[in-house]
């Protein structure tokens, strides 16, 4: 089931001219570029903390990309790509594609491209790493 989901998941996904291998295999290959820095950032969101356990799946999708380019904005970067990890108590078709379509709907708008993840089982969660540039020195910081 888990490829199943995955397969959803990917579906779904865009992708830019600086990923050379995406969603599908063990990890990333991304084309970073020589004249910038790399910017990482991940949150987790979960059941009953970040999001009540009746929330619309479209929006805690949202909610999970938005915290994460709040970070990078934080920092001065610009939005590049993400991974989407995603613990579930069991497989929901249903909600896997409600979550990946508000996530992809915001990453449509910052030009995000999903690259890969995790699919897991436990109790509901929804972690995010995404990664941007910025000009080097020039990361806003504390």
């Amino acid at each position: 089931m888990e490829f199943d989901l995955i397969n959803r998941i990917a579906a779904q996904a865009r992708t830019r001219n600086d990923v050379a291998l995406g969603i599908g295999d063990d990890a990333a290959l991304l084309r970073v570029p020589s004249n910038r820095e790399l910017v990482a950032c991940c949150d987790t969101l979960n059941v009953g903390v970040h999001f009540p356990r009746d929330a619309q799946a479209s929006d805690i999708g949202w909610k999970a990309l938005a915290v994460n380019l709040s970070d990078l904005a934080a920092m001065g970067a610009t939005p590049a790509w993400a991974l989407l990890s995603l613990t579930l108590p069991e497989p929901d078709a249903a909600f896997v594609d409600g979550l990946v379509a508000g996530f992809m709907q915001l990453a449509r708008k910052a030009d995000v491209a999903l690259v890969g993840g995790d699919t897991t089982r436990g109790p509901l969660a929804v972690s995010v790493t995404a990664l941007g540039f910025v000009e080097p020195g020039r990361a806003l910081r504390r």
